[in-house]
């Protein structure tokens, strides 16, 4: 994984009335060490694809899918490294991105995906902390995918919509 790029799974605690699950933890230190100061959320339609966009100062986003399934991406331009994690909610997983790295994501399955995430800055509105690129942006080529390069969708334009490598 790049570095800062952690996936934690949450536990769910299960009894006669239903489930429980903690969503984010002040005590998590190694998911989120600093305030969080909003907490969105976004549903998206199946096949819809988010992406590429970054946050060049200190944003870092931890999301958790709780319905539906996304592939999360994360693209460095420096190394040209690329991270992809899938998240559902039928496994419920918080996944911390720091906002530097060029991230979005694609909603995997035939329903919509429902998202909350938790953030350590405020959203701007005069001034946002976002610098956008297309989704389909032919210069986002990685040499490194999930820090291998034996994936055949290594060194061409990232392709959202190409099928997993197996």
């Amino acid at each position: 994984m790049l570095k800062g790029i952690e996936v934690k799974p949450l536990r769910r605690f299960a009894d006669e009335r239903g489930f429980f699950t903690e969503l984010m933890r002040s005590d998590w230190a190694d998911i989120f060490d600093q305030e969080i100061v909003q907490t969105n959320f976004s549903i998206s339609y199946p096949g819809m694809i988010r992406a590429w966009h970054r946050h060049l100062r200190g944003q870092v986003d931890c999301f958790v899918v709780l319905r539906g399934a996304l592939k999360i991406c994360a693209y460095d331009d420096e190394t040209k490294e690329l991270d992809e994690i899938v998240s559902a909610g039928d496994n419920l997983q918080v996944v911390r991105m720091p906002g530097h790295y060029w991230h979005g994501f694609k909603v995997v399955g035939d329903e919509r995906a429902y998202l909350v995430y938790f953030v350590n800055r405020l959203y701007e509105y005069e001034n946002p902390d976002e610098e956008r690129r297309p989704w389909n942006d032919p210069t986002v080529v990685p040499k490194l995918i999930n820090g291998s390069n034996d994936d055949e969708r290594c060194d061409k334009p990232w392709n959202w919509l190409e099928l997993p490598y197996k």
